[in-house]
């Protein structure tokens, strides 16, 4: 009998399950949910993807969160040159936090605002133009709400999506790949029509109209909406495994259980 398991246990394995069938490419988990969720892949479904240590080197297993107990068993150097011909051929799919999210998919890290003066000032562009034209990305968002589901345009495009009005005549938009969307209410994709956003499942106790409510356009509802499928007693070993000091625990308010009262 599977044990109860929590709102962010859940949203792990929708994580873990973005990465499943990608082949032998990189796999960046940015996050604390992302990161474990991106380590559950290797170790359950998904093996032959690629993780490092964040610093210089393939590991064969994935390191847990906290501190290291011991050296992790290395399986190649990962070099910053190695890093980039990853990036640009294709080989990475990278799950992010955007700050902001539109329609289209395009996202921003950036700032609240105008870019010449906003309101917040985030991260800044980072990698995201380059990584979000050359692999696969997805995404995690922890609160979903029409504050990051913007109802028009995101205030500063840094992520590539999938508005016409953006790409010039010519221009190659094929590398451009938007997979997930995982929320704390919900799972999304781009599969409907001209890459339209659509929720995949729900997650326990939500329901379409609370998704709908809480994001600032329009979504698509298939046919046979299901319910997002939780942990089994084995992945919550592997979880436990990946995270010993439970901080997946403190991703959301009070650590909730994964189905809504």
């Amino acid at each position: 009998m599977t044990q109860e398991f929590t709102l962010a246990e859940l949203v792990i394995v929708a994580c873990a399950d973005a990465f499943r069938g990608n082949g032998e490419i990189l796999a960046s988990g940015v996050g604390t949910l992302p990161r474990i969720g991106a380590g559950l892949a290797k170790l359950t479904h998904s093996p032959e993807l690629l993780m490092t240590d964040s610093e210089a080197f393939l590991i064969e297993d994935p390191i847990p969160l906290g501190p290291r107990t011991g050296t992790p068993a290395l399986s190649g150097c990962m070099s910053y040159a190695r890093v980039f011909d990853i990036v640009w051929s294709g080989r990475r799919h990278a799950m992010i936090g955007p700050l902001q999210i539109d329609r289209f998919g395009q996202t921003n890290l950036s700032g609240v605002g105008p870019y010449a003066q906003p309101k917040i000032a985030m991260l800044g562009m980072r990698g995201l133009p380059g990584n979000s034209a050359n692999h696969i990305n997805s995404m995690f968002v922890p609160n979903h709400s029409k504050r990051i589901f913007v109802e028009g345009e995101v205030d500063i495009v840094g992520g590539v999506g999938y508005n016409p009005a953006r790409w010039l005549p010519g221009m190659n938009q094929t590398a451009v790949d938007l997979r997930r969307i995982v929320t704390d209410l919900c799972i999304m994709d781009f599969e409907g029509p001209d890459h339209a956003i659509r929720v995949r499942s729900l997650h326990p106790g939500v329901t379409f109209d609370q998704v709908q409510d809480a994001t600032g356009f329009p979504l698509i509802r298939p046919e046979g909406l299901g319910e997002t499928p939780g942990p089994d007693d084995a992945a919550l070993a592997v979880i436990a495994s990946l995270d010993p000091k439970g901080m997946r625990a403190s991703v959301f308010k009070d650590n909730p259980p994964a189905r809504r009262s």
